[in-house]
């Protein structure tokens, strides 16, 4: 497994995925819908999907000694790389945030406990979305990802919008109480991200031992 992401970082990922990564950091900014930044994560997959069309490293995968399904699973664990370290590298910035500019956010939810597992439930749809489409061909990764986005973009909305409901401020809150009250929302995150990433590759690696490269 080790050596399928270190073979993925070193020849396959396209090097404006490590630019979104460190895009976490947007969290720090004041009036800003977080929401973006997990895009930011979702674009620099969808680029390293285009790039290892383009670059047949799907097929130079294919022919090394490793299963099929393997090659599905390099580029799970590659999304999985991106998306876990952006949010990891976001926290020491979300910190900050609540240190220097503890007035809240306006434009949306704060950079809080429940921001994280709402981030990891998008992630997951995305992948489950994306990469069941795009290895039903292991080419049309432009299309796989217009589809991915659009559940992934409704639910981008929805965290945003649902802290301004009447009895849901609590998802917005980042005193100590508040970050305590939403843990159960980022434990529901941590589930839902590693069943869908289990169904993803399950899924993909079915699709993509039917394609003839």
């Amino acid at each position: 497994m080790f050596d399928l992401l270190r073979k993925e970082l070193c020849l396959a990922v396209h090097p404006s995925l490590y630019v979104f990564i460190f895009l976490g950091a947007l969290v720090l900014v004041p009036a800003y819908p977080y929401g973006v930044v997990f895009f930011f994560a979702m674009l620099g997959i969808f680029q390293s999907m285009m790039y290892a069309r383009e670059t047949r490293d799907i097929y130079f995968t294919a022919l090394l000694p490793v299963r099929k399904r393997d090659v599905v699973k390099a580029k799970l664990l590659l999304a999985a790389f991106a998306q876990l370290s952006q949010l990891l590298l976001s926290i020491p910035f979300a910190f900050l945030r609540t240190l220097y500019l503890s007035e809240g956010n306006p434009a949306g939810i704060e950079a809080n406990v429940a921001y994280y597992g709402f981030g990891l439930m998008i992630f997951g749809v995305f992948n489950l979305v994306f990469f069941t489409r795009f290895f039903k061909t292991a080419y049309k990764a432009g299309a796989a990802f217009l589809i991915a986005l659009i559940p992934s973009t409704i639910c981008i909305f929805a965290m945003e919008a649902v802290v301004h409901f009447p009895g849901m401020e609590w998802l917005d809150g980042i005193s100590p109480e508040l970050l305590l009250r939403q843990i159960p929302v980022l434990l529901a995150g941590i589930v839902i991200y590693a069943a869908a990433w289990f169904l993803a590759y399950t899924a993909g690696a079915q699709r993509f031992s039917q394609v003839d490269l």
